[in-house]
């Protein structure tokens, strides 16, 4: 098999054999976690087919099988360095479902607390280490220079103060919560401890400057990026699917911790369901060249179909899909950011560049509701965890991730210990619309056999504004 090398910023390689030109990129670059793109070219030089490959291990389903569900929620958040909150606090509602566990309001609070002081970080790792080279450099950039110390070296005080606050937030989770990576304070039937006043008046102190640098990374990102953004650019990827999303049940307002699930059509029209439901309302295809599982919208029952001029059961997570299934914000500024970002995209919006403007509306409303709840002084009191009884029954718990919507289904024997569990990660949600997303890209950037590293990015580009 002959192989020829394209200078690319990734492992990209023409490969020939079996009457079959493949163009591989492997690893995909600024991403949170691993993947690989192959990409089929026809006899003339035309992509023919395109596979995102995730190694994504579903093992985490059967390592829990048989253990005592109130470890599970230690165990789970090592599934991503990244985000172990998420799975951390999704794991701890799916446990309290099993054991009928009635958690105290404050305990709700500070659950919620962590996981979007964990969001703010999160975001600020993804737009300024990951995404943002690509747009401050441009995707045509020598890939030596397109990445994080261009970045350094293009605006140094801008970096600065991006590693300043991101490493702010991490501490601020730490010193309150004793880990930052890995937790293990939140527990089943509440939280494993209280928060003092001075506690919260120094978290207090210190949100206020994250929202400050949230208002100024959202100006900065719409003057010198957004705005500038041409056709092209906004049209990288873009598909036209349904999407899914957490909604407050009584008013359909976004949330990150806790409410219904929205499934929404590409025409805008959706219903709620409850996060138990979920399995009659999505199915999970599997395809023979995929480690991943590919959820699709079974409440349609159009079944499942990536083709992307008829696509079947096609929904996507994450930031853009959270602003449109929401009615609004219910904070003030991230509100506003909101009604600006439908004024000129509509709604639903479905470019999928946009995730990235999404996802800063979203760290200004993340910002914002941590204030909130810290303003709350109820988050003080003391009792923070209810009873418990290990047992016999079934839990979902649910959580916005940054990645999408993330599901922990447990079931428990009469010893409390998992006997069957099911978990749909963020990433999962959206392999099928990433799939679709750099076919569309691989076709515009990639005719008659002409292969630039700038193309090669440009189809690297869809798959990062998913942050997998």
């Amino acid at each position: 098999m002959e192989a020829k090398t394209i200078n690319t910023n990734a492992d990209a390689a023409f490969v020939h054999g079996g009457g079959k030109k493949v163009i591989n990129i492997q690893p995909i670059t600024r991403i949170e976690g691993h993947a690989r793109i192959a990409i089929q070219l026809d006899e003339a030089g035309n992509v023919a087919d395109s596979r995102l490959n995730v190694m994504a291990l579903r093992g985490f389903e059967k390592f829990i099988e048989g253990r005592p569900a109130e470890e599970v929620p230690r165990i789970v958040s090592r599934i991503c360095g990244i985000c172990p909150w998420m799975h951390h606090t999704a794991s701890n509602k799916a446990v309290d479902g099993c054991f009928g566990a009635q958690v105290p309001p404050t305990a709700h609070k500070l659950r919620e607390l962590m996981q979007v002081m964990a969001q703010i970080n999160d975001k600020i790792l993804h737009f300024f280490f990951l995404a943002a080279p690509d747009f401050v450099l441009g995707p045509g950039a020598d890939y030596s220079v397109r990445n994080v110390l261009g970045i350094v070296q293009a605006n140094p005080e801008l970096a600065r103060r991006v590693v300043k606050m991101r490493q702010a937030g991490q501490m601020m989770i730490e010193k309150f919560a004793g880990r930052v990576i890995h937790p293990v304070v939140v527990v089943p039937g509440g939280f494993a401890k209280s928060m003092t006043e001075a506690e919260r008046l120094e978290l207090l102190e210190k949100s206020r400057e994250q929202l400050e640098f949230a208002r100024f990374c959202i100006d900065f990102a719409k003057k010198n990026i957004f705005y500038n953004l041409d056709a092209d650019t906004v049209g990288l990827g873009q598909i036209t699917t349904g999407f899914l999303g957490t909604v407050k049940p009584e008013d359909g307002s976004l949330t990150l911790f806790d409410g219904v699930l929205r499934l929404m059509k590409a025409d805008g029209s959706y219903h709620d369901f409850s996060y138990e439901e979920y399995a009659d309302q999505l199915g999970e295809h599997v395809e023979p060249w995929s480690y991943s599982k590919f959820p699709y919208a079974r409440g349609w029952g159009e079944g499942f179909s990536m083709d992307l001029a008829a696509p079947k059961g096609i929904y996507r997570v994450n930031t853009l899909a959270r602003l449109n299934v929401c009615e609004q914000i219910n904070t003030p500024l991230a509100q506003a950011e909101l009604e600006e970002f439908r004024e000129r995209f509509g709604r639903p919006a479905q470019s999928t560049m946009l995730y990235h403007w999404a996802r800063l509306i979203e760290l200004v409303y993340a910002c914002e509701r941590v204030i909130e709840l810290l303003e709350d002084r109820e988050i003080t009191d003391t009792q923070v965890r209810g009873e418990v009884t290990p047992g016999a029954g079934r839990g979902v718990g649910c959580v916005e991730a940054p990645r999408g919507t993330l599901i922990h289904d447990y079931t428990t024997d009469a010893n409390g210990c998992i006997s069957k569990a099911n978990i749909i990660v963020g990433t999962t949600h959206n392999v099928a619309p990433m799939n679709m997303s750099i076919r569309q890209v691989a076709q515009n950037v990639i005719q008659k056999g002409v292969v630039t590293e700038e193309g090669l990015n440009k189809v690297e580009m869809a798959v990062r504004a998913y942050d997998p």
